[in-house]
């Protein structure tokens, strides 16, 4: 299940939160969006987890959770 991930610190790196999901489950993919011209994060990711139920658990316990100071808001992307 491919998750989207909001309003993470400009400061947050593709490392911790791949270390954050992974205390949910299994995680497949971690993609922290960069400007391309800059080279710093745009402050949201998308994370790929193999099992649905993981997911729904990781979305139910990091949603609207603190990291970094940022209150971070964790869901299913709309295609």
């Amino acid at each position: 299940m491919k998750l989207l991930v909001r309003n993470l610190a400009r400061t947050t790196t593709e490392h911790e939160i791949r270390v954050l999901f992974s205390a949910h489950g299994s995680v497949g993919q971690c993609s922290l969006v960069l400007d391309q011209e800059t080279g710093l994060s745009k402050g949201f990711a998308f994370v790929e987890m193999a099992n649905d139920d993981e997911a729904k658990k990781a979305i139910s316990s990091l949603n609207m959770s603190s990291v970094a100071g940022n209150a971070i808001r964790v869901k299913i992307p709309k295609d």
